[in-house]
């Protein structure tokens, strides 16, 4: 499964037949801030949202932006992923949550 990146709409996506898991992201102040993500059902338990944590990370740090998230699942993420030096954005609302 390959991660596509579309810029225009600031969101990185896996698309499958099963369905298409996304990750939604805004830029502002030098942050990248991680703002939802979502598998569909079908898609759960394959690692797939971490792979796009990772990849919105990665783009962070390629672009010299700090990797921030307002999603429960990112904080999670970066919070096993010290090597990012991400934080927990100021939108973040608690566990389960994201910020759309």
């Amino acid at each position: 499964m390959s991660v596509e990146h579309n810029v225009q709409n600031n969101r990185f996506l896996i698309d499958t037949e099963k369905g298409t898991a996304e990750l939604i992201y805004k830029i502002n102040y030098g942050e990248l801030d991680i703002r939802r993500t979502f598998v569909p059902p079908a898609l759960r338990g394959q690692g797939i949202a971490a792979k796009l944590v990772q990849a919105a990370c990665d783009y962070a740090k390629k672009h010299g932006l700090k990797p921030v998230a307002s999603c429960s699942y990112a904080v999670l993420w970066l919070q096993r992923h010290p090597e990012y030096n991400g934080e927990t954005g100021k939108d973040y609302d608690g566990e389960n949550s994201c910020s759309l």
